[in-house]
């Protein structure tokens, strides 16, 4: 019997009423042919600006998975997630633009983020993704060896510079900030970047950390290189250790294009090389701080017995964990009752910008076997135990 089954503690904040619209969004993104259809249709009604339909959003997936249109309306959530000493990590979910004018607007928005928390310990992370900064295919160029046109290298340059002012802000205000990881064709050239900052920034402490994708393969490899270059350079890593959320995408593309699947062969292969990773920082804690980003309880129960084992204090300051805001709330806030650093990604923007994460959230929900399921069960189990 899991640990992780308490759900009067999971479910404390919310009323019937939101358990039971949880529910019913849940069953509707448990059908995969209904989520198709449904995603297609939110993205074309919202972007040609159905009111109807954009207040619709806003009161039913918005408010599961978003905390808000702006920081200063999520900071009602971030304020009733760290009553429970949950933090929270604002994710400004604007994907899919490639233009300069939002790559500069989204880098303001992440620094406006860093000067809004500082001195706030609930908000323990900043967050951006490398292609909120620059076009995906500048960074696929750049991590292949291309050569660029000289309005590429300016453009590049126009990327490094965003991360550094970035990094550079955080490290002012000593708050950590976290690097997404994306597809594969992308991720060399966000990794070189972050490389790069973490050398710079993480003399004193893991400012830097960047995202490691463990349903990859070759990923336990390289964080053993950088962990050599890190002992080489002096400076501190921070890590936030995933599973991936782009496998189709990969799949499809590696067999489109005629190279190697980049991703592990089967589930069981995944969650091993994820324990993999899980030893690879207990061994490195000297060295390595983790950010474990799962919602999967055995991987979450794996590190908190290997922390028990080595005699570790449940709030070690190089170990978090974290789950997404709306999902897992089994999961973290057993965590974070149990003393353990826990945090949410905090997801907020205009409802029209955040529909592409919305729908791709919707999506992976879908294909993560029994993801959907466990959701639908906890908030069933909640509802029974209340009506008694």
């Amino acid at each position: 019997m899991s640990i992780f089954n308490d759900t009067k503690v999971a479910f404390a904040d919310k009323s019937d009423a939101q358990l039971r619209k949880a529910y019913w969004m849940f069953k509707m993104i448990e059908q995969p042919a209904l989520t198709s259809l449904g995603t297609s249709v939110l993205n074309f009604t919202v972007h040609n600006n159905f009111p109807l339909v954009k207040s619709i959003v806003k009161t039913t997936l918005f408010e599961q998975f978003c905390g808000g249109e702006t920081r200063e309306e999520s900071m009602k959530a971030v304020k009733q997630l760290f009553k429970r000493g949950v933090g929270s990590i604002f994710d400004y979910s604007i994907e899919g633009k490639e233009d300069e004018e939002t790559f500069d607007s989204v880098c303001q928005e992440i620094k406006d983020i860093i000067k809004f928390s500082v001195g706030n310990p609930a908000i323990p992370f900043i967050v951006f993704k490398p292609t909120a900064f620059g076009r995906i295919d500048l960074y696929e160029a750049v991590g292949n060896g291309s050569e660029l046109t000289s309005s590429q290298k300016d453009e590049w340059a126009r990327v490094v510079k965003r991360f550094d002012e970035v990094c550079k802000l955080c490290h002012e205000h000593s708050k950590k900030v976290m690097v997404d990881a994306e597809e594969t064709w992308m991720q060399d050239a966000a990794d070189h970047l972050c490389e790069e900052m973490m050398e710079k920034y993480n003399q004193e402490k893991p400012i830097v950390w960047n995202t490691i994708q463990m349903y990859r393969t070759g990923r336990l490899e390289y964080m053993q290189q950088n962990l050599q270059r890190a002992k080489e350079k002096n400076y501190f890593i921070g890590y936030k250790i995933v599973r991936g959320a782009y496998m189709e995408k990969e799949r499809a593309r590696a067999a489109e294009k005629g190279y190697s699947d980049p991703i592990q062969p089967t589930k069981d292969a995944s969650d091993k090389n994820y324990n993999a990773g899980i030893d690879f920082v207990m061994q490195n804690l000297d060295k390595v701080s983790a950010f474990f980003g799962t919602h999967n309880e055995v991987s979450s129960e794996l590190v908190m017995d290997k922390m028990k084992a080595a005699g570790l204090p449940n709030n070690h300051p190089n170990i978090y964990f974290g789950q997404l805001y709306g999902m897992s709330d089994n999961i973290t806030f057993y965590l974070s009752d149990k003393g353990y650093n826990a945090a949410k990604y905090l997801p907020y923007g205009p409802v029209k910008d955040v529909v592409p994460y919305l729908t791709r959230r919707a999506r992976e929900n879908t294909s993560v076997a029994g993801q959907t399921g466990r959701e639908l069960g906890l908030i069933k189990k909640e509802l029974d135990r209340r009506n008694k």
